[in-house]
């Protein structure tokens, strides 16, 4: 594991080489200081050609972040928050692996369990009961 790599969780490290960062002129309020100085950071993570992730979560992955993903199957993260470069790199990096972590989570599967007998009784009680109620509003008209 390099320095500049990306740890997502304990089974995923994306290598440093596999991320472009890049700056940018940041917008918004700010002086003369936004004009002459590039703080915005856009980090870029090619989730297609990606070696830091298996197939299955390489599917699973484009699936969970679909919409998020760029044409080509790239990821990117941009962070403008703070006024210096090193801080949004940093924050960047960081959302990015928390995406990818929460992407990553997969939902517990469901157990399929029968009702209990104790359930079934008190259901066809209550059922009963309301039969019972429903037949006793029936008029038994007099032939008179």
């Amino acid at each position: 594991m390099a320095a500049g790599d990306l740890v997502v969780n304990e089974r995923i490290t994306i290598p440093a080489s596999e991320l472009e960062i890049r700056a940018a002129r940041s917008g918004g309020p700010g002086g003369q200081h936004v004009n002459k100085t590039s703080s915005k950071v856009i980090v870029r993570w090619s989730l297609r050609y990606s070696e830091a992730v298996t197939t299955v979560d390489r599917y699973w992955l484009r699936d969970k972040l679909g919409s998020k993903l760029t044409v080509e199957g790239d990821l990117l993260v941009a962070c403008e928050e703070h006024r210096d470069q090193s801080r949004n790199k940093a924050d960047a990096l960081a959302k990015l692996a928390a995406m990818l972590r929460t992407a990553l989570v997969r939902p517990k599967p469901r157990k399929a369990t029968k009702p209990t007998r104790g359930s079934n009784e008190r259901r066809l009680t209550a059922k009963k009961s309301r039969a019972d109620i429903k037949s006793g509003r029936q008029g038994r008209g007099n032939d008179d």
